[in-house]
């Protein structure tokens, strides 16, 4: 998986423009509040999800400005491919290959990448929100389907919340409620099961990661904690969901909503046994996201036989030298785009494409290298 053409029109700051990344690393810096970040998340959007800062659709659009237009020429599935995205009026509109798309959710699966931003180091010691938001973005590229079970699920979950509430000033519209219950079962087993099982599939590589940052020292372990009480062992099944559903139904009838399912779950992190969410260390904190996010990257091309493009937003001043080098070392073979204030701080970079950004203005500069037409080598 490889960008070779990236342009840009009305979006945030930037000023209209192309880039043309090279294969390898692309060192994007500046000062700070200049447009780094908004250039990686705009190439971001193309994955299908949303802004990894939590930024809504409107909030993309250069101020003052109706719209903005983005668009992506990829090399995929031994092809070269396009994919145009426009943002109006608070949506997104999408085409790939020439193709109108009903929405860029059809962008799911088609342009595949990991972010890893400051954001992401609140993934240990936040809420459960952010550990479920790892693994839905996680499955949703790696398994399109997933992306449609999840809003199924999200869908029936606000219609039975609404009928929650509705049903103590009207008693006789307790007998719908079976019916949302049927259905957010078997959406909700579905989701539940997926994600075990991609915990599952990704636990060693965690493990084999973090171990290789911690040099051997520590242990991470991974478990995903059901909101749901289970009365077997074993995958998830639908009537599991459904006798949970009716069990906690006149406790959800007080609450106004549905208290348990997997829109209430998380993920336990644990290193030599101990949680890392109560008692990691910052360094700890850091090491987890790294190997969750490299981890992710090593299964997303287990999976789809593709290498997902690499973003690392402003990380390495969050990393010691050691830190550095092993993400260095594990991203080689990928095309990785890489922000930071100052080019100089990274010593282990050897070659790859360099590009300035001043008051959303990006440059590249005119002095080439043989096998990088577009940009000035390191």
């Amino acid at each position: 998986m490889k960008i070779l053409r990236f342009t840009f029109q009305n979006y945030r700051n930037l000023e209209e423009d192309s880039i043309f990344p090279c294969e390898g690393t692309n060192l994007i810096y500046g000062k700070n509040a200049q447009g780094k970040t908004n250039l990686l998340e705009a190439m971001w959007l193309f994955t299908g999800g949303h802004s990894f800062r939590g930024a809504k659709d409107g909030e993309l659009v250069r101020f003052g400005e109706a719209s903005c237009t983005l668009g992506l020429e990829f090399f995929s599935e031994e092809r070269e491919q396009t994919a145009k995205m426009t943002i109006r009026g608070g949506k997104r509109e999408a085409e790939i290959n020439g193709i109108l798309k009903r929405s860029a959710a059809a962008l799911v699966g088609k342009f595949c990448a990991v972010i890893f931003s400051p954001e992401h180091l609140a993934l240990v010691k936040g809420g459960p929100a952010l550990r479920r938001s790892f693994l839905d973005g996680a499955l949703c590229q790696s398994r399109p389907a997933y992306a449609k079970q999840f809003v199924l699920y999200q869908r029936t979950l606000q219609q039975r919340n609404t009928l929650l509430k509705d049903i103590p000033r009207h008693r006789e519209l307790l007998g719908t409620l079976e019916i949302w219950d049927e259905k957010l079962a078997k959406y909700g087993a579905e989701l539940i099961r997926q994600r075990e099982e991609y915990l599952s599939f990704i636990s060693e590589p965690v493990k084999e990661v973090y171990r290789g940052i911690s040099q051997g020292k520590e242990e991470l372990e991974i478990f995903y904690q059901c909101s749901l009480r289970r009365k077997r062992e074993g995958p998830m099944q639908d009537g599991d969901f459904y006798e949970a559903l009716e069990a906690s139904r006149n406790t959800d009838i007080a609450l106004g909503y549905t208290a348990s399912g997997p829109h209430r779950d998380d993920m336990e992190l644990k290193v030599d046994g101990i949680s890392a969410r109560s008692f990691g260390s910052q360094g700890q904190q850091r090491s987890i996201v790294l190997a969750m996010k490299l981890a992710e990257a090593q299964v997303l091309q287990q999976i789809t036989g593709e290498a997902p493009v690499i973003f690392l937003d402003d990380v390495m001043s969050e990393l010691d030298a050691g830190r550095q080098d092993y993400l260095l070392n594990h991203v080689k073979g990928r095309q990785v785009f890489l922000t930071c204030c100052d080019p100089n701080s990274i010593r282990d970079f050897q070659q790859g494409a360099l590009f300035h950004v001043e008051s959303g203005k990006v440059s590249a500069s005119q002095h080439v290298a043989e096998g990088m037409p577009q940009n000035q080598m390191l």
